[in-house]
């Protein structure tokens, strides 16, 4: 049997060629990912190594440390303690560093686009040699003075600065100019991995992030032969007591590589998505491929049956013979997956997210991964044909034509889709009145969206005739050979479902998120005009910076400025939840938010007075007049509030709206602006005005000034990118929906070669000939198109009611363009895949086939 499974494989090298290359991607992709991941963590830990060679250990407060203007206090890292340290046994030399964040603008005034949390700034401290050496200069010189600045390369290529350039940056309050002297080069891995980096002089750093004559942290080395523990330990006596902390630099790197591996974490997903879609269409066509190649194969089993093997060893041979396929599509993808892992880094380094390179890392786990996917889909998938095979008797032998399909499994196949149908579309109809986009409710509807498919692909088969029926009317315009190919797309319904089942999948994916996204956008679109009347928001980039008063009063001094409303946000906590509040002027805010009552007004906002969300109220059951307790900021305690009104869910409002003078003073940076709702004159945005105002706050990169449309876009911004990774899965079903196509169409010219030397013999020419396989891929594919655009539509209408839990004004609209983008690169794909198949067909000789056995 051993002989006979090899033997097999070896006779239908072609036809086992598509399932090797369908198994093949999925495991490039899961195999490709863990080797990039593990390269990429260990180059993580490279960099991070080298960040701290030379540094034993590193002194920090157990505090922050002061902010400029203030007195010094947290760790008291000052130059005294420099001296003391410089006096511990063991300790080679002592570096005090004075480090914190600037944002910075790039040359055109715009900010530079860079991860949260990785502008990085520090002081440039020059060695005996007059160079740091954790910042080698690339160009220019170091910064002499407050006036100056040096930037790392990525930084200015990325900000188009050059030497001599004017940079505008903040550090957490108004804007500042410095002239920029130097470039260095940096292996900091938070930098590499999409940050900048700032360099002041000594003096301008300690005021910027510590206070004059006191540092951040300070670094030491160690002699040799002296450890680092040892020399933390002898360090920690030193320190101002319950001040300060020694960290050796070996846990300083893990802790830098874990930090910045969470940031590029992300990137790892991507591929893992494509290669679960992949192995799960990849699995139809190994099913569809191994039942054909058992049906082929009926006599031959049949013989086999007959001369004494039994079914286990008929079963065993087929699944032994999945095994090599198995194992073959297993090698060869590992192998695609490390082309894919060294190709991920170019790919991913785009955005300013640079990841650090380094030698490829391959471990057990990849390879044992790809062993184990390649060969447990392949088997999984070959288990049924197997169990096919084994079922075939003895008798089989004496026959000169295969027989039917059995119409048990089909006739059985009705109400199991049925219950599978009904149970899967209740599910998701009863989604239809939650409204709430909850994880529970969220998981609920996958669960029902996994059963929907699961009756699809049961129900299939039953839904082969009356759709290809039905679509045979326009296939019977081309004349005989239409009507050819609708028949033959009829003659095992099975298999023709089972080869429309990976576009089904696809084209299910794509359609529904392209519906839910639609639909989203244009609820944002009308959301945003429903619930904003200002056509500018500016707000703060991070949470913990204000803006400053003066660019209030000159923001509102613009020409063309025609209301400003300033907004001070913060939070407040009631029934166990940390909600949002918005602090407004209740006298300019009615010119720029446009809030919708349900009841009561802002007329009466004051002192403990708040508006509230119709969410909110309906949670607590409040109307206008009712009272509500809540903890407002850095307030622990509950106060009762009472409540003017109820508005409309609005996104700019938040949860609840108070008077600003009251949110301000309790918020955890009291008295401070986070935005400016601006109104024009014209009522309209335009690059002028934008520009205007950008001028107004000095060009502040800690500042944000947006239009409407960008506002909207910026909400959009993920679920765009969830779009375009369900186009790049459609891309990698329609590949393998294409292989499969082949593969099917190969065998079934194979098994029809007599009928069709038939034909030729009749009459048909070798244009018709191609003309109807291409017809019959083309029914195929029509078949799967149609159950994934039912599909999609239907389960994207019964989701489409979470969305509109968070979004009031979402409603259902189709996208026409995109879906007939889908169905037509659907089409495309079944008549593209028909080309190698159809011309092997119409090269086939009348005679010869004719004489075939």
């Amino acid at each position: 049997m051993l002989k006979a499974a090899l033997r097999n494989l070896l006779a239908h090298k072609a036809r086992q060629f598509m399932t090797v290359l369908a198994v093949c991607l999925g495991v490039a992709f899961v195999s490709g990912t863990l080797v990039f991941a593990d390269s990429t963590a260990a180059a993580h830990r490279a960099a991070a190594s080298k960040n701290f060679a030379g540094i034993a250990v590193t002194v920090t407060p157990k505090k922050p440390a002061p902010t400029a203007g203030a007195e010094p206090s947290g760790g008291g890292l000052d130059d005294a303690l420099v001296r003391r340290l410089a006096e511990v046994p063991g300790v080679a030399a002592v570096r005090p560093n004075a480090d914190g964040a600037a944002t910075m603008n790039a040359a055109d005034g715009g900010p530079l686009r860079v991860r949260t949390g990785a502008n990085l700034a520090g002081a440039y401290l020059p060695g005996a040699d007059g160079e740091d050496s954790r910042y080698p200069l690339a160009e220019g010189r170091a910064p002499a003075d407050g006036g100056e600045l040096a930037v790392d390369r990525a930084t200015a290529d990325a900000g188009h600065l050059s030497i001599g350039d004017e940079v505008t940056l903040a550090v957490d309050g108004p804007v500042m100019t410095k002239r920029l002297v130097g470039i260095v080069t940096t292996t900091d891995t938070r930098v590499t991995a999409g940050g900048t980096l700032a360099l002041f002089d000594k003096a301008t750093a300690q005021r910027l992030f510590a206070s004059p004559g006191h540092y951040t942290s300070i670094d030491l080395s160690a002699t040799p032969g002296t450890g680092q523990a040892t020399l933390a330990d002898r360090v920690t006596g030193v320190l101002p007591a319950g001040r300060a902390e020694a960290t050796t630099g070996t846990a300083q790197a893990a802790q830098q590589a874990i930090y910045v591996d969470t940031l590029t974490r992300g990137f790892a997903k991507v591929p893992m998505v494509f290669a679960g879609v992949s192995l799960f269409i990849g699995s139809f066509l190994i099913v569809n491929t191994f039942t054909m190649l058992v049906a082929r194969r009926t006599r031959e089993i049949a013989l086999l049956r007959a001369i004494g093997a039994s079914r286990r060893q008929v079963s065993r041979a087929v699944l032994l013979e999945s095994l090599l396929v198995g194992l073959l599509a297993s090698a060869a993808g590992f192998l695609l997956g490390l082309v894919i892992a060294a190709l991920l880094p170019g790919v991913l380094s785009t955005g300013g997210s640079t990841l650090p390179e380094g030698p490829l890392v391959i471990g057990p786990r990849p390879v044992l991964a790809a062993l184990a996917v390649g060969v447990g889909v392949t088997v999984l998938a070959a288990w049924l044909p197997a169990r096919r095979a084994a079922r075939v008797a003895p008798v089989e032998a004496m026959r000169t034509a295969g027989q039917p399909p059995a119409t048990t499994r089909t006739r059985a196949r009705g109400p199991a889709g049925l219950a599978l149908l009904v149970l899967g579309g209740g599910w998701l109809v009863a989604l239809t009145g939650a409204e709430d986009a909850s994880e529970e409710n969220l998981r609920d509807a996958m669960a029902g969206c996994a059963l929907l498919a699961a009756a699809l692909i049961v129900l299939a088969p039953v839904l082969a005739a009356p759709v290809i029926r039905l679509t045979g009317r326009l296939t019977g315009r081309f004349g005989i050979t239409g009507r050819l190919a609708t028949r033959n797309a009829l003659r095992d319904p099975r298999r023709t479902a089972a080869t429309a089942a990976t576009l089904m999948i696809s084209t299910a994916l794509v359609a529904g998120l392209s519906v839910i996204g639609h639909s989203t956008g244009q609820a944002l679109d009308r959301q945003a005009a429903a619930g904003l009347d200002a056509d500018y928001v500016i707000g703060t980039r991070t949470t913990m910076t204000g803006i400053d008063p003066a660019a209030v009063r000159r923001v509102a001094a613009t020409a063309g400025v025609r209301t400003i409303s300033a907004v001070t946000d913060s939070t407040i906590v009631t029934g166990g939840r940390v909600r949002t509040v918005t602090g407004v002027d209740p006298g300019t805010v009615t010119d720029v938010l446009r809030l919708d009552f349900v009841s009561g007004s802002l007329k009466d906002l004051g002192p403990g007075r708040v508006a509230v969300s119709s969410t909110l109220a309906r949670e607590h059951g409040l109307t206008a007049g009712g009272e509500l307790d809540l903890a407002m900021g850095r307030n622990q305690e509950p106060e009762r509030y009472t409540v003017v009104g109820v508005y409309k869910d609005n996104p700019t409002a938040g949860d609840a709206v108070g008077a600003r003078g009251e949110v301000a003073a309790d918020s955890y940076l009291p008295h401070t602006v986070q935005r400016l709702l601006v109104r024009t004159d014209g009522h309209a945005a335009s690059p002028a005005t934008e520009r205007l105002l950008r001028t107004a706050v000095g060009d502040n990169p800690l500042l944000k000034v947006q239009s409407r449309r960008e506002l909207v876009d910026e909400a959009a911004g993920t679920l765009a990118d969830l779009l375009d990774i369900m186009y790049g899965m459609l891309a990698v079903g329609m590949v393998i929906s294409a292989l499969g196509i082949v593969n099917t169409l190969a065998m079934s010219v194979a098994e029809r070669t007599r009928e069709i030397g038939a034909l030729r013999a009749l009459g048909m020419d070798r244009s018709q000939v191609r003309r109807m396989i291409r017809l019959e891929a083309v029914t195929v594919a029509a078949f799967g198109t149609l159950l994934g655009l039912a599909a999609g539509l239907f389960a994207a209408w019964a989701v489409g009611s979470l969305a509109g839990g968070a979004i009031s004004q979402y409603s259902t609209a189709l996208p026409w363009g995109t879906l007939l983008l889908v169905c037509l690169a659907s089409l495309t794909t079944g008549a593209v895949a028909a080309t190698v198949p159809a011309h092997r067909a119409a090269a086939l000789s009348p005679l010869t086939a004719v004489a075939e056995a």
